[in-house]
Protein backbone atom coordinates (compact mmCIF):
# COMPACT_ATOMS: atom_id res chain seq x y z
CA UNK A 1 0.00 0.00 0.00
CA UNK A 2 1.20 3.50 -0.80
CA UNK A 3 -0.26 6.74 0.54
CA UNK A 4 -0.37 10.37 -0.46
CA UNK A 5 -1.71 13.01 1.96
CA UNK A 6 -3.06 16.35 0.75
CA UNK A 7 -4.08 18.93 3.34
CA UNK A 8 -7.07 21.01 2.26
CA UNK A 9 -8.78 24.16 3.54
CA UNK A 10 -10.94 24.28 6.68
CA UNK A 11 -9.11 21.41 8.41
CA UNK A 12 -9.94 18.83 5.79
CA UNK A 13 -7.51 16.39 4.18
CA UNK A 14 -7.52 13.91 1.31
CA UNK A 15 -5.79 10.55 1.59
CA UNK A 16 -5.01 8.83 -1.72
CA UNK A 17 -4.44 5.13 -1.13
CA UNK A 18 -2.96 2.82 -3.77
CA UNK A 19 -3.48 -0.91 -3.21
CA UNK A 20 -1.01 -3.07 -5.22
CA UNK A 21 -2.48 -5.10 -8.10
CA UNK A 22 -1.62 -8.44 -6.48
CA UNK A 23 -3.37 -7.43 -3.22
CA UNK A 24 -6.48 -6.39 -5.13
CA UNK A 25 -6.33 -9.66 -7.08
CA UNK A 26 -6.43 -11.51 -3.75
CA UNK A 27 -9.50 -9.43 -2.79
CA UNK A 28 -11.16 -10.45 -6.08
CA UNK A 29 -10.52 -14.11 -5.29
CA UNK A 30 -12.06 -13.64 -1.84
CA UNK A 31 -15.06 -11.94 -3.45
CA UNK A 32 -15.42 -14.86 -5.86
CA UNK A 33 -15.37 -17.43 -3.05
CA UNK A 34 -18.02 -15.44 -1.21
CA UNK A 35 -20.34 -15.08 -4.22
CA UNK A 36 -19.64 -18.14 -6.42
CA UNK A 37 -22.93 -19.86 -5.53
CA UNK A 38 -24.86 -16.95 -7.05
CA UNK A 39 -23.63 -17.60 -10.57
CA UNK A 40 -25.06 -20.03 -13.12
CA UNK A 41 -22.55 -21.16 -15.76
CA UNK A 42 -23.60 -23.65 -18.48
CA UNK A 43 -21.81 -26.97 -18.08
CA UNK A 44 -21.04 -26.44 -14.39
CA UNK A 45 -22.94 -27.14 -11.22
CA UNK A 46 -23.71 -24.00 -9.19
CA UNK A 47 -20.63 -22.85 -7.30
CA UNK A 48 -18.28 -25.15 -9.24
CA UNK A 49 -17.39 -22.92 -12.21
CA UNK A 50 -13.87 -21.43 -12.04
CA UNK A 51 -13.40 -17.71 -11.46
CA UNK A 52 -12.16 -17.16 -15.02
CA UNK A 53 -15.38 -18.60 -16.48
CA UNK A 54 -17.56 -16.46 -14.20
CA UNK A 55 -15.58 -13.35 -15.17
CA UNK A 56 -15.83 -14.20 -18.85
CA UNK A 57 -19.59 -14.79 -18.71
CA UNK A 58 -20.64 -12.06 -16.28
CA UNK A 59 -17.73 -9.61 -16.56
CA UNK A 60 -15.08 -9.10 -13.88
CA UNK A 61 -17.05 -6.12 -12.56
CA UNK A 62 -19.51 -8.50 -10.94
CA UNK A 63 -16.87 -9.18 -8.26
CA UNK A 64 -15.77 -5.58 -7.75
CA UNK A 65 -18.15 -4.46 -5.00
CA UNK A 66 -17.07 -6.96 -2.35
CA UNK A 67 -13.43 -6.79 -3.48
CA UNK A 68 -13.40 -2.99 -3.22
CA UNK A 69 -15.00 -3.06 0.24
CA UNK A 70 -12.51 -5.68 1.43
CA UNK A 71 -9.52 -3.75 0.04
CA UNK A 72 -10.67 -0.55 1.74
CA UNK A 73 -11.31 -2.35 5.05
CA UNK A 74 -7.85 -3.92 4.89
CA UNK A 75 -5.96 -0.69 4.14
CA UNK A 76 -7.81 2.33 5.52
CA UNK A 77 -6.78 1.77 9.16
CA UNK A 78 -3.11 1.57 8.15
CA UNK A 79 -3.54 4.66 5.97
CA UNK A 80 -4.96 6.60 8.94
CA UNK A 81 -1.98 5.62 11.10
CA UNK A 82 0.58 6.31 8.38
CA UNK A 83 -0.93 9.73 7.59
CA UNK A 84 0.00 11.04 11.04
CA UNK A 85 -3.23 13.06 11.03
CA UNK A 86 -5.65 13.31 13.95
CA UNK A 87 -8.74 12.28 11.97
CA UNK A 88 -12.08 13.17 13.59
CA UNK A 89 -14.70 12.08 11.05
CA UNK A 90 -15.75 9.13 8.99
CA UNK A 91 -14.06 9.00 5.59
CA UNK A 92 -15.89 10.04 2.45
CA UNK A 93 -14.60 7.37 0.06
CA UNK A 94 -14.26 7.82 -3.70
CA UNK A 95 -12.96 5.06 -6.00
CA UNK A 96 -10.45 6.49 -8.47
CA UNK A 97 -9.25 3.33 -10.24
CA UNK A 98 -10.57 -0.22 -10.20
CA UNK A 99 -9.46 -2.58 -12.96
CA UNK A 100 -8.32 -6.18 -13.01
CA UNK A 101 -4.55 -6.47 -13.23
CA UNK A 102 -3.96 -2.89 -12.05
CA UNK A 103 -3.52 -1.21 -8.69
CA UNK A 104 -6.74 -0.26 -6.93
CA UNK A 105 -6.78 3.43 -6.02
CA UNK A 106 -9.23 5.25 -3.77
CA UNK A 107 -9.38 8.55 -1.91
CA UNK A 108 -10.69 9.29 1.57
CA UNK A 109 -11.86 12.81 2.39
CA UNK A 110 -11.58 13.35 6.16
CA UNK A 111 -11.85 16.07 8.78
CA UNK A 112 -8.73 16.76 10.83
CA UNK A 113 -8.75 17.89 14.44
CA UNK A 114 -8.40 21.69 14.32
CA UNK A 115 -5.75 23.66 16.11
CA UNK A 116 -6.98 25.88 18.94
CA UNK A 117 -5.64 29.32 19.71
CA UNK A 118 -6.25 29.99 23.38
CA UNK A 119 -7.18 33.50 24.42
CA UNK A 120 -7.20 34.60 28.05
CA UNK A 121 -7.83 31.54 30.22
CA UNK A 122 -6.24 32.30 33.58
CA UNK A 123 -7.86 34.67 36.03
CA UNK A 124 -11.18 34.69 34.18
CA UNK A 125 -13.75 36.83 35.98
CA UNK A 126 -17.30 35.45 36.15
CA UNK A 127 -20.30 35.92 38.46
CA UNK A 128 -20.28 33.53 41.42
CA UNK A 129 -23.30 31.27 41.81
CA UNK A 130 -24.99 31.75 45.20
CA UNK A 131 -26.54 28.55 46.60
CA UNK A 132 -29.41 30.06 48.60
CA UNK A 133 -32.35 28.02 49.93
CA UNK A 134 -35.56 29.99 50.41
CA UNK A 135 -38.74 29.17 52.30
CA UNK A 136 -40.42 28.86 48.90
CA UNK A 137 -37.90 26.16 47.89
CA UNK A 138 -38.71 24.16 51.03
CA UNK A 139 -42.46 24.51 50.47
CA UNK A 140 -42.11 23.45 46.81
CA UNK A 141 -40.20 20.32 47.84
CA UNK A 142 -42.79 19.57 50.51
CA UNK A 143 -45.57 20.04 47.95
CA UNK A 144 -43.83 17.55 45.65
CA UNK A 145 -43.80 14.90 48.41
CA UNK A 146 -47.43 15.69 49.18
CA UNK A 147 -48.34 15.14 45.51
CA UNK A 148 -46.45 11.83 45.49
CA UNK A 149 -48.50 10.65 48.46
CA UNK A 150 -51.86 11.76 47.11
CA UNK A 151 -54.64 9.34 46.22
CA UNK A 152 -57.33 9.34 43.57
CA UNK A 153 -60.91 9.50 44.80
CA UNK A 154 -63.89 8.74 42.58
CA UNK A 155 -66.35 11.60 42.06
CA UNK A 156 -69.96 10.96 41.03
CA UNK A 157 -71.87 14.06 42.17
CA UNK A 158 -70.47 16.66 39.80
CA UNK A 159 -69.33 17.09 36.18
CA UNK A 160 -65.74 17.13 34.89
CA UNK A 161 -63.56 19.98 36.17
CA UNK A 162 -60.07 21.21 35.33
CA UNK A 163 -57.39 18.96 36.89
CA UNK A 164 -59.63 15.88 37.07
CA UNK A 165 -58.34 12.50 35.96
CA UNK A 166 -61.02 10.88 33.83
CA UNK A 167 -61.61 7.66 31.87
CA UNK A 168 -63.19 8.06 28.45
CA UNK A 169 -64.23 6.16 25.32
CA UNK A 170 -63.89 8.10 22.09
CA UNK A 171 -64.27 7.72 18.34
CA UNK A 172 -62.91 10.26 15.84
CA UNK A 173 -64.39 11.18 12.46
CA UNK A 174 -63.24 13.29 9.51
CA UNK A 175 -65.88 14.22 6.95
CA UNK A 176 -68.18 11.72 8.65
CA UNK A 177 -65.77 8.80 8.24
CA UNK A 178 -63.93 7.12 11.15
CA UNK A 179 -60.16 7.34 10.73
CA UNK A 180 -57.42 4.90 11.73
CA UNK A 181 -56.10 5.42 15.27
CA UNK A 182 -59.00 7.68 16.22
CA UNK A 183 -60.86 5.23 18.45
CA UNK A 184 -60.10 4.06 22.00
CA UNK A 185 -61.84 2.65 25.06
CA UNK A 186 -61.07 3.22 28.76
CA UNK A 187 -58.56 5.90 27.89
CA UNK A 188 -57.08 7.76 30.91
CA UNK A 189 -56.86 11.54 30.51
CA UNK A 190 -55.92 14.36 32.88
CA UNK A 191 -57.85 17.53 32.12
CA UNK A 192 -55.38 20.37 31.68
CA UNK A 193 -52.44 18.13 30.70
CA UNK A 194 -52.75 19.27 27.04
CA UNK A 195 -51.82 15.76 25.92
CA UNK A 196 -54.64 15.88 23.35
CA UNK A 197 -54.74 18.22 20.37
CA UNK A 198 -56.34 21.63 20.23
CA UNK A 199 -59.16 22.25 22.78
CA UNK A 200 -60.14 18.59 23.20
CA UNK A 201 -59.74 18.56 26.99
CA UNK A 202 -61.35 21.95 27.63
CA UNK A 203 -64.51 20.85 25.78
CA UNK A 204 -65.01 17.99 28.27
CA UNK A 205 -65.24 20.33 31.26
CA UNK A 206 -68.83 20.36 32.53
CA UNK A 207 -69.71 16.93 31.10
CA UNK A 208 -71.22 14.30 33.39
CA UNK A 209 -70.52 10.59 33.76
CA UNK A 210 -72.33 8.63 31.07
CA UNK A 211 -72.89 11.71 28.93
CA UNK A 212 -71.76 11.60 25.31
CA UNK A 213 -70.12 14.80 24.15
CA UNK A 214 -69.27 15.98 20.65
CA UNK A 215 -65.81 17.54 20.59
CA UNK A 216 -64.69 19.55 17.55
CA UNK A 217 -60.96 20.04 17.00
CA UNK A 218 -58.48 20.74 14.21
CA UNK A 219 -55.29 18.72 13.80
CA UNK A 220 -52.08 20.82 13.74
CA UNK A 221 -50.73 21.66 10.29
CA UNK A 222 -47.44 19.94 11.22
CA UNK A 223 -49.10 16.80 12.65
CA UNK A 224 -46.94 13.69 12.15
CA UNK A 225 -49.70 11.80 10.30
CA UNK A 226 -49.84 13.65 6.98
CA UNK A 227 -53.35 12.38 6.17
CA UNK A 228 -54.70 14.15 9.29
CA UNK A 229 -52.56 17.31 9.30
CA UNK A 230 -54.59 20.52 9.29
CA UNK A 231 -57.94 18.74 9.06
CA UNK A 232 -61.01 19.40 11.28
CA UNK A 233 -62.29 16.38 13.18
CA UNK A 234 -65.28 15.42 15.31
CA UNK A 235 -64.80 13.17 18.34
CA UNK A 236 -67.72 11.45 20.05
CA UNK A 237 -66.63 11.11 23.67
CA UNK A 238 -68.25 9.32 26.60
CA UNK A 239 -67.06 10.14 30.14
CA UNK A 240 -66.98 6.88 32.14
CA UNK A 241 -65.19 7.86 35.36
CA UNK A 242 -64.15 11.05 37.14
CA UNK A 243 -61.43 11.00 39.77
CA UNK A 244 -59.91 13.81 41.75
CA UNK A 245 -56.55 13.92 43.46
CA UNK A 246 -56.85 14.07 47.27
CA UNK A 247 -53.81 15.50 49.05
CA UNK A 248 -52.85 14.49 52.61
CA UNK A 249 -52.67 17.18 55.31
CA UNK A 250 -49.20 18.60 55.94
CA UNK A 251 -48.97 17.85 59.66
CA UNK A 252 -46.83 15.91 62.12
CA UNK A 253 -48.60 12.67 61.20
CA UNK A 254 -47.66 13.17 57.55
CA UNK A 255 -44.03 13.90 58.51
CA UNK A 256 -43.89 10.65 60.50
CA UNK A 257 -45.27 8.65 57.55
CA UNK A 258 -42.91 9.96 54.88
CA UNK A 259 -39.72 10.48 56.89
CA UNK A 260 -37.78 9.46 60.00
CA UNK A 261 -38.92 12.61 61.80
CA UNK A 262 -41.82 12.92 64.22
CA UNK A 263 -42.65 16.58 63.61
CA UNK A 264 -43.19 18.71 60.55
CA UNK A 265 -40.65 21.27 61.80
CA UNK A 266 -37.91 18.63 62.03
CA UNK A 267 -38.87 17.27 58.59
CA UNK A 268 -38.72 20.76 57.06
CA UNK A 269 -35.28 21.34 58.63
CA UNK A 270 -34.06 18.11 56.99
CA UNK A 271 -35.51 19.18 53.63
CA UNK A 272 -33.72 22.53 53.93
CA UNK A 273 -30.38 20.82 54.73
CA UNK A 274 -30.68 18.46 51.77
CA UNK A 275 -31.66 21.30 49.45
CA UNK A 276 -28.65 23.30 50.66
CA UNK A 277 -26.35 20.39 49.81
CA UNK A 278 -28.00 19.96 46.41
CA UNK A 279 -27.82 23.67 45.61
CA UNK A 280 -24.16 23.80 46.64
CA UNK A 281 -23.37 21.05 44.14
CA UNK A 282 -25.42 22.85 41.49
CA UNK A 283 -23.56 26.09 42.24
CA UNK A 284 -20.22 24.31 41.86
CA UNK A 285 -21.31 22.97 38.48
CA UNK A 286 -22.63 26.39 37.44
CA UNK A 287 -19.33 28.05 38.39
CA UNK A 288 -17.42 25.45 36.37
CA UNK A 289 -19.70 25.91 33.36
CA UNK A 290 -19.45 29.71 33.50
CA UNK A 291 -15.66 29.66 33.69
CA UNK A 292 -15.29 27.10 30.90
CA UNK A 293 -17.78 28.94 28.66
CA UNK A 294 -15.79 32.15 29.08
CA UNK A 295 -12.51 30.41 28.24
CA UNK A 296 -14.12 28.81 25.17
CA UNK A 297 -15.51 32.20 24.13
CA UNK A 298 -11.98 33.66 24.30
CA UNK A 299 -10.48 30.89 22.13
CA UNK A 300 -10.56 30.59 18.35
CA UNK A 301 -10.65 27.57 16.04
CA UNK A 302 -12.12 26.48 12.71
CA UNK A 303 -14.23 23.36 13.11
CA UNK A 304 -14.73 21.29 9.94
CA UNK A 305 -18.35 20.58 9.04
CA UNK A 306 -17.70 16.84 8.90
CA UNK A 307 -16.59 16.88 12.54
CA UNK A 308 -19.89 18.48 13.59
CA UNK A 309 -21.85 15.97 11.51
CA UNK A 310 -20.00 13.11 13.21
CA UNK A 311 -20.81 14.52 16.67
CA UNK A 312 -24.49 14.95 15.73
CA UNK A 313 -24.57 11.36 14.48
CA UNK A 314 -23.14 10.11 17.78
CA UNK A 315 -25.65 12.19 19.78
CA UNK A 316 -28.56 10.86 17.71
CA UNK A 317 -27.39 7.26 18.16
CA UNK A 318 -26.99 7.83 21.91
CA UNK A 319 -30.51 9.31 22.08
CA UNK A 320 -31.90 6.32 20.19
CA UNK A 321 -30.22 3.94 22.66
CA UNK A 322 -31.73 5.82 25.61
CA UNK A 323 -35.18 5.68 23.99
CA UNK A 324 -34.73 1.96 23.34
CA UNK A 325 -33.86 1.37 27.01
CA UNK A 326 -37.27 2.86 27.84
CA UNK A 327 -39.00 0.55 25.39
CA UNK A 328 -39.51 3.16 22.66
CA UNK A 329 -37.87 2.96 19.24
CA UNK A 330 -36.61 6.10 17.52
CA UNK A 331 -39.24 5.55 14.81
CA UNK A 332 -42.02 5.49 17.40
CA UNK A 333 -40.64 8.62 19.07
CA UNK A 334 -40.67 10.44 15.73
CA UNK A 335 -44.28 9.36 15.16
CA UNK A 336 -45.30 10.68 18.59
CA UNK A 337 -43.53 14.02 18.17
CA UNK A 338 -43.91 14.57 14.43
CA UNK A 339 -40.14 15.03 14.10
CA UNK A 340 -37.86 13.60 11.42
CA UNK A 341 -34.24 12.45 11.54
CA UNK A 342 -33.22 15.66 9.76
CA UNK A 343 -35.15 17.90 12.17
CA UNK A 344 -33.68 16.06 15.17
CA UNK A 345 -30.18 16.48 13.75
CA UNK A 346 -30.79 20.18 13.17
CA UNK A 347 -32.03 20.54 16.75
CA UNK A 348 -28.92 18.78 18.09
CA UNK A 349 -26.43 20.71 15.96
CA UNK A 350 -25.84 23.72 18.29
CA UNK A 351 -25.19 21.42 21.25
CA UNK A 352 -22.90 19.25 19.12
CA UNK A 353 -20.80 22.25 18.10
CA UNK A 354 -20.67 23.46 21.70
CA UNK A 355 -19.45 20.06 22.89
CA UNK A 356 -16.71 20.02 20.26
CA UNK A 357 -15.52 23.55 21.05
CA UNK A 358 -15.49 22.87 24.79
CA UNK A 359 -13.54 19.63 24.46
CA UNK A 360 -10.99 21.12 22.06
CA UNK A 361 -10.36 24.13 24.30
CA UNK A 362 -9.98 22.00 27.42
CA UNK A 363 -7.55 19.73 25.58
CA UNK A 364 -5.60 22.84 24.56
CA UNK A 365 -5.44 23.89 28.23
CA UNK A 366 -4.22 20.40 29.14
CA UNK A 367 -1.40 20.78 26.60
CA UNK A 368 -0.56 24.38 27.57
CA UNK A 369 -0.33 23.58 31.30
CA UNK A 370 1.20 20.09 30.89
CA UNK A 371 -1.69 18.57 32.84
CA UNK A 372 -1.61 14.80 33.17
CA UNK A 373 -3.65 12.41 35.26
CA UNK A 374 -1.29 10.65 37.67
CA UNK A 375 -0.93 6.86 37.71
CA UNK A 376 -2.27 6.92 41.26
CA UNK A 377 -5.40 8.84 40.19
CA UNK A 378 -5.95 6.40 37.31
CA UNK A 379 -5.58 3.38 39.62
CA UNK A 380 -8.05 4.92 42.09
CA UNK A 381 -10.55 5.47 39.29
CA UNK A 382 -10.18 1.86 38.14
CA UNK A 383 -10.55 0.68 41.74
CA UNK A 384 -13.82 2.63 42.08
CA UNK A 385 -15.10 1.17 38.81
CA UNK A 386 -14.19 -2.33 40.01
CA UNK A 387 -16.13 -1.80 43.23
CA UNK A 388 -19.13 -0.43 41.33
CA UNK A 389 -19.25 -3.39 38.94
CA UNK A 390 -18.14 -5.90 41.60
CA UNK A 391 -15.15 -7.26 39.72
CA UNK A 392 -11.35 -7.32 40.01
CA UNK A 393 -9.41 -4.21 38.96
CA UNK A 394 -7.32 -6.28 36.49
CA UNK A 395 -10.55 -7.49 34.86
CA UNK A 396 -11.72 -3.88 34.44
CA UNK A 397 -8.41 -3.05 32.73
CA UNK A 398 -8.73 -6.07 30.47
CA UNK A 399 -12.27 -5.10 29.42
CA UNK A 400 -11.32 -1.46 28.80
CA UNK A 401 -8.24 -2.37 26.78
CA UNK A 402 -5.38 -0.08 25.89
CA UNK A 403 -7.57 2.37 23.96
CA UNK A 404 -10.14 2.60 26.75
CA UNK A 405 -7.50 3.24 29.41
CA UNK A 406 -5.91 5.91 27.23
CA UNK A 407 -9.31 7.58 26.73
CA UNK A 408 -10.04 7.46 30.47
CA UNK A 409 -6.70 9.09 31.26
CA UNK A 410 -7.39 11.85 28.71
CA UNK A 411 -10.87 12.44 30.18
CA UNK A 412 -9.39 12.70 33.68
CA UNK A 413 -6.83 15.23 32.44
CA UNK A 414 -9.64 17.29 30.89
CA UNK A 415 -11.51 17.32 34.22
CA UNK A 416 -8.28 18.41 35.94
CA UNK A 417 -8.10 21.25 33.40
CA UNK A 418 -11.60 22.33 34.47
CA UNK A 419 -10.51 22.28 38.14
CA UNK A 420 -7.41 24.30 37.21
CA UNK A 421 -9.43 26.96 35.37
CA UNK A 422 -11.91 27.33 38.25
CA UNK A 423 -9.08 27.59 40.79
CA UNK A 424 -7.47 30.32 38.68
CA UNK A 425 -10.72 32.18 38.04
CA UNK A 426 -12.08 35.21 39.91
CA UNK A 427 -15.61 34.42 41.07
CA UNK A 428 -17.25 37.71 41.99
Amino acid sequence: MSLQVEKLEKNMAKLTVEVPAEQFEAALKTSFQKNKNRFTVPGFRKGKAPQSMVEKLYGVGVLYEDAVNAAIDDTYGDAMDESGLDIVSRPEISVEQVEKGKAFIYTALVAVKPEVTLGEYKGIEVPKAKPEVTDEDVEAELKKVQEQNSRLVAVEDRPVADGDQIIIDFAGFIDGEAFEGGTAEDYPLTIGSHSFIDTFEEQLIGKNIGEEAEVNVTFPAEYHAAELAGKPALFKVTVKEIKVKELPALDDEFAGEVSEFETMDAYKADIRAKLADKKQKEATTENENNVVEKVVENASMEIPEAMIEEQVREMLNDYARRMQSQGISLEQYMQFTGMTVDSMKEQMRPQAEKRIRTRLVLEAVVAAENIEASDEAVENEIKQMAETYKMEADKVKEIMGEHGLKQMKEDMAVQEAVDFLVAEAKLV
